[in-house]
């Protein structure tokens, strides 16, 4: 019985495949993720789509995200510095922003702006909460009016 020898490109195909099927799983994991967060609009989905939005305006550091949050929303909503900051750099790992020094030897504020990746992450999220947005605004809608109409 001959022997079956696997050469060097059967391997370099295999890791291709390899290669291949994690980044497919990762993409799966993501999805799924996202439509867990789906159902938190608010506390998950909200804040982070709004910041990127603020971002797609324009470069700016967290406590301008927060008053631009603010002068958009007319006070009714100032999210804390004490949230963005964090969320400022869970996207910049995810390298959906990128983060420069606006004074590399003083350090002093890190100015933010929206990459390519972020602009995609931008529509595909605002796509996936749409329907969402609009069902929490027309509760809102009915609450309001069975307590105050």
């Amino acid at each position: 019985m001959a022997a079956y020898k696997i050469g060097p490109d059967t391997k370099a195909e295999e890791k291709r495949l390899y290669a291949e099927y994690k980044k497919k799983l990762a993409e799966l994991k993501k999805v799924k993720k996202e439509n867990e967060a789906v159902g938190q609009v608010f506390t998950k989905g909200l804040l982070p789509l709004y910041v990127m939005y603020i971002l797609s305006l324009g470069p700016t550091n967290g406590n301008g995200i927060s008053h631009q949050i603010g002068e958009r929303t007319n006070g009714r909503w100032i999210p804390s510095t004490g949230g963005i900051y964090p969320l400022l750099s869970r996207m910049e790992k995810e390298k959906l922003v990128v983060g420069k020094w606006d004074n590399p030897d003083r350090r002093t504020q890190k100015v933010y702006t929206l990459t390519e990746q972020g602009f995609e992450e931008l529509e595909n999220k605002k796509e996936l909460l749409r329907g969402r947005i609009e069902e929490a605004l027309e509760v809102f809608n009915i609450v309001y009016g069975d307590l105050y109409e």
